[in-house]
């Protein structure tokens, strides 16, 4: 049993090869204070453990006690592509590389090189989503329940905004609609039913409203006995009205997936072109791009939005703007999309390929590992087409010795993190990502998983 002698002192623990990773990731004043915490904890008890002799031993009891608050990159084979919890839609190296410069360099964000003098943040990214949407005016906030909520409160403070009680979603986090409502200043104005919404309902109540609002159902899906007022019939009684209607996407897609045999989802250009005035939609979802939230749609209402004074509290950074004019310059080609534009490739991985990455992770798996290819469904995920799935493959995992949930649990402390889920007694690990696999197939085999 070691004595206190044989304790290494503080400075060659922290010098040694063991504990310079952990220093990197928490810091050397965190690490210090832990070492000497440990050591004096064995001197008042006198009990010296059998690693406390090493700085291999240090290392691993760190990494045992210290709780990792690093962002750490991860591999994502849940089979839900756009995972709000694992940062969602993915940007490309190249798309990186070209922003570059102007995250790391003075640009001109609010700088009108023309005149000299100050410009707009969103005027860049205005003008290509106009012509991409065709429409008048665009808005950028930080992300789409900010965007609805600064409409809410432009056009509904103090007042009351009708909506049908389907559409009374709650998303991710427990934010539901009524209080975000309520938050913006706006009075709720429920019409219709739960399953059952018509015009008529509308109609009803259109002398107390302020604004008429429709809201994509995201996360959920109504089937059967159903009815729910369309986009062209609010925008219509409105206009009649002359109060201003909204719609509310959450995911927005700037192009037709069906034509890459991707479910269809409605575009938000096809919205304002049914005679609806202003639609949001989110950055960072079906368009592929950055954590955002667009509001489009008619000048003038634009114009009161940018003079509210929450739109300063909600505005974007240089780097969100950066990348989502990056991103946006790649629907110039709309044909090219899947070849640039990481959450379409992933989208439209053709089930050869799926089958190949599964077979060649089945193939170099260490020896506790059995796998088995899997034909499996991917969701799109973060509320777009909550009821569709595409097909995809997955490997299914079994340990000689852990079960299902002990499996997936242990694959979370690979480096870099593989997360999967579990079915049917199964891991199921899905292809769509698992790119790349030479890093991917290396962190199974290096990953210690322990034993029952």
């Amino acid at each position: 049993m070691p004595t206190l002698r044989d304790l290494p002192a503080i400075e060659t623990l922290m010098q040694s090869d063991s504990i310079s990773p952990l220093i990197k990731i928490h810091g050397a004043h965190v690490i210090k204070d832990r070492l000497r915490d440990l050591q004096s904890a064995m001197r008042q008890t006198r009990s010296i453990p059998e690693w406390a002799a090493e700085p291999l031993g240090y290392s691993k009891e760190l990494e045992r006690t210290l709780v990792k608050t690093d962002f750490v990159p991860v591999f994502n084979l849940t089979g839900t592509i756009i995972h709000t919890n694992l940062g969602r839609a993915l940007l490309s190296k190249e798309l990186w590389n070209d922003i570059e410069p102007l995250v790391t360099r003075p640009m001109n964000l609010e700088y009108d090189l023309v005149k000299g003098s100050r410009g707009q943040r969103d005027t860049a990214v205005e003008e290509r989503l106009c012509e991409l949407m065709r429409c008048e005016a665009v808005t950028i906030v930080n992300n789409n329940a900010a965007a609805l909520m600064l409409v809410l409160n432009t056009f509904g403070l103090n007042a009351e905004v009708a909506v049908s009680r389907g559409e009374l979603v709650e998303i991710g986090g427990s934010f539901r609609l009524p209080e975000l409502m309520s938050r913006a200043g706006c009075r709720l104005l429920e019409v219709g039913t739960t399953n059952r919404t018509r015009l008529d309902d509308f109609a009803a109540e259109i002398d107390r409203a302020s604004m008429l609002l429709k809201v994509h159902p995201s996360n959920y899906h109504i089937e059967g006995f159903t009815e729910s007022v369309q986009a062209p019939e609010l925008a219509t009684l409105a206009t009649a009205h002359n109060i201003p209607s909204c719609v509310d996407l959450g995911s927005g897609s700037l192009v037709d997936l069906s034509q890459w045999g991707l479910p269809k989802e409605p575009t938000p250009q096809s919205v304002l072109e049914q005679g609806v005035d202003l639609v949001t939609f989110s950055g960072d979802k079906l368009l592929g791009a950055v954590q955002c939230g667009i509001i489009a749609g008619k000048k003038p209402l634009i114009e009161q939005i940018r003079k509210n004074p929450m739109k300063r509290a909600l505005r974007v950074d240089k780097v969100t703007l950066a990348i989502l004019n990056a991103t946006l310059k790649l629907y110039n080609d709309p044909a090219e999309l899947p070849k640039h534009l990481p959450l379409l490739k992933t989208l439209t991985l053709s089930t050869t390929t799926l089958t190949a990455r599964a077979e060649d992770m089945i193939a170099n798996l260490p020896a506790e590992l059995t796998g088995e290819v899997v034909s499996s469904q991917a969701q799109i995920g973060s509320g777009a087409l909550p009821d569709q799935t595409i097909a995809s493959v997955a490997v299914g995992l079994t340990h000689q010795s852990l079960s299902a949930q002990r499996l997936v649990d242990g694959l979370r402390t690979a480096r870099p993190p593989i997360v999967g889920r579990v079915k049917d007694d199964l891991v199921l690990l899905d292809m769509r990502g698992a790119d790349p696999m030479d890093e991917l197939i290396q962190a199974l085999q290096d990953v210690e998983l322990g034993t029952a």
